[in-house]
Parts: C-alpha cells; structure tokens; sequence
C-alpha cells in the first residue's frame, strides 16, 4: 500500500505545486512522472534493505535464483526512477518500467495466493494504477511527438 501512496501523494503535491505558479510543474505529465519516481525510488530501496528476505520469498519457485532476481529487480526500479526524472528519458523509463510491472506481477500473484502478501484483488487493482501512470507518460510522449510532426504538404 505504500507505494500507492507515495505516487498519489508526490502527485498530488507536485500538481498542486503547479497549479500554484511553480511553472515547470504545471504540466500534469511532470507530476506523473516525479510520483513515479519517488514510489520506484521507495519499491527500488526496499529491494535491498528492510524487505528483501519478504521480496526474495514472494519470486515463484520456478524462477532460478530469487536474490539474484531481486537484486536486478531492484537496480532496474532505481534506473527507472532516476530515468523519469529526465524529459529525454522519461518515456524510455516509463516504458520500460511498464514492462517491469508486467513481468513482475506472477511474483506478486504467487504472493497473495500463498497468503505472504497484500490480496490477489487489492494489489490487482494497484497494479493496474501502477500501470495506468507508466502507461500516461509513455501516451503523452506519443501524442506530443505525433503532434510536433510536419504536416505534409498537399499533392
């Protein structure tokens, strides 16, 4: 549950920042991107302190080496955070950070079937959001892109 909270919450200061005249904030996308950093900054660190052994215990048994993964888990949140940072890389960490939540979410299904972690429904229903904020940055990007691109002229 924490780090829905810190994304809501790093957001939401962040657009309310914004809206109070700091400038740089004022796009929604910029507040997007620093809650993703601070709740991929919180979820990088817990993979190497606090929580590991939890961390380690939730990687499905069919999966070789669980600290191993955990500790490339680890650094790839901490890269993306740091990546988001950056308008230049922000949609390259989003989606890659995209493809991370995907690729992780088994370990977090075995987790909450074996008891050891938040509910199959709560942490669906995170994940989701999760996804929706990687997702926006990377659909923002896009869109942005597609419109600063030359309208050919007519035959």
């Amino acid at each position: 549950m924490e780090p829905l909270v810190t994304l809501i919450a790093v957001t939401t200061v962040l657009l309310a920042a914004g809206a109070a005249g700091v400038r740089s904030l004022r796009p929604w996308p910029v507040a997007v991107r620093g809650g993703l950093a601070a709740m991929f900054t919180l979820t990088g660190v817990v993979h190497f302190v606090a929580m590991r052994e939890e961390l380690i215990a939730m990687v499905p048994p069919a999966l070789p080496a669980p600290g191993l993964l955990v500790t490339v888990t680890g650094v790839l949140e901490l890269a993306g955070a740091a990546a988001l940072l950056s308008h230049r890389t922000a949609p390259w960490a989003a989606g890659g950070l995209t493809a991370l939540l995907v690729a992780m979410f088994p370990a977090n299904v075995h987790a909450a079937l074996e008891g050891t972690s938040t509910p199959l429904l709560p942490r669906t229903a995170m994940q989701l959001v999760f996804l929706a904020a990687t997702l926006a940055v990377v659909a923002h990007h896009v869109r942005t892109r597609r419109a600063a691109l030359p309208v050919p002229a007519a035959p």
